[in-house]
């Protein structure tokens, strides 16, 4: 159910309906917008009765949801969700990009490929802390040894740190050490992973399983929002497909679709959508061109002897000319952006 405040409703008639909402054993959910608050309720099993809200002041209209998720969609909050991350933001007017090697190999590793991303207008650095692999016998990450470096990466260089939690005690960590928590591919449908996230301060990144449906990647999400963490990044990293020619089938109509239903930030990481270098430049200018807020990208100071996807990672050198060819394309469709939502 979601109950759409008046624009003139005051802060203690918000309060009021939230008051109520937890009296009777729900969850309220309130989201303000530019023009209004909306309130939406979870923790029901069963239908909720919405003529106990539809006369209590500063109520505008009580709406009963029929979606499977509620908290991450455009009727619950028509503004487009802005996540700040620090002095940083992705799904704001800035590009967000966010780079760096796979894993954390050595430090001297880790600060060559820290450097090109600081050079290149980038925020966000990431990078594998541990490695949930396909074989147990390939690189697993470096652990405890790794995060040393990371920390030395985010005072040396004032990035924004991102990196996979594994499990739910690595959430802990990252709460330490870290700026955004990543949920991998292979965890989108780990619940207790997902609620333990949902209960952290940090802002998660939650990308798309490797077979997973557009509405069990929102219904992901819907579980770490349903804990109270409302700043979670949707991205899009490629599905497994029949196709050979490519690691994995880039779903960049995900973003269109995503933004017809969710008000939550959407990037697209062409580095694992691809699994190849050469086609990593020419997804990520498609991923700006269909409304991406940023960009995950590979970055290796050395590809050939990287540890873990060796052939996706891109030089220092070819980084660069990506971000500028990206930075291109979205200062072009910036005034066309603006002419759609004056229109509208």
């Amino acid at each position: 159910m979601l109950i759409v405040m008046k624009s003139s409703a005051t802060a203690h008639e918000t309060d009021a309906v939230v008051d109520i909402i937890e009296t009777i054993g729900l969850r309220p959910h309130p989201m303000p917008g530019a023009t209004r608050t909306a309130i939406g309720i979870t923790g029901n099993e069963g239908p909720v009765d919405g003529q106990r809200f539809e006369n209590l002041p500063g109520v505008a209209e009580v709406i009963r949801v029929t979606k499977p998720y509620k908290l991450i969609t455009l009727d619950l909050r028509p503004d487009k969700t802005i996540v700040r991350v620090g002095d940083a933001t992705i799904g704001g007017s800035e590009l967000a990009i966010i780079a760096g090697p796979c894993a954390i190999e050595s430090r001297v590793q880790a600060f060559a490929v820290a450097e090109a991303v600081q050079r290149s207008g980038a925020r966000f650095f990431r990078g594998g802390v541990w490695k949930p692999r396909t074989s147990p016998y390939t690189f697993q990450g470096l652990g405890d040894k790794a995060w040393e470096i990371m920390r030395e990466i985010r005072d040396a260089f004032g990035l924004k740190i991102v990196t996979e939690a594994v499990d739910e005690s690595h959430v802990d960590l990252i709460e330490k050490h870290g700026d955004v928590i990543q949920i991998g591919a292979r965890n989108m449908q780990n619940f207790s992973l997902l609620k333990r996230a949902g209960r952290s301060k940090l802002p998660v990144l939650l990308k798309r399983g490797m077979a997973a449906t557009l509405e069990e990647w929102l219904l992901a999400a819907e579980y770490i929002m349903a804990e109270g963490n409302y700043n979670v990044i949707l991205c899009e990293r490629g599905v497994r497909t029949f196709a050979q020619h490519t690691r994995n089938t880039l779903d960049l109509a995900a973003v269109p679709a995503i933004r017809r239903i969710s008000h939550l930030p959407v990037i697209v990481d062409p580095s694992h959508g691809t699994g190849t270098a050469y086609m990593v430049t020419p997804l990520a200018r498609a991923g700006i061109a269909v409304g991406a807020d940023g960009l995950m990208i590979e970055v290796h100071n050395r590809p050939e002897l990287a540890l873990s996807d060796s052939a996706q990672a891109l030089t220092p050198a070819e980084y660069a000319q990506l971000i500028e060819e990206v930075h291109a394309i979205r200062s072009t469709m910036a005034p066309m952006q603006k002419q759609v939502v004056s229109t509208n």
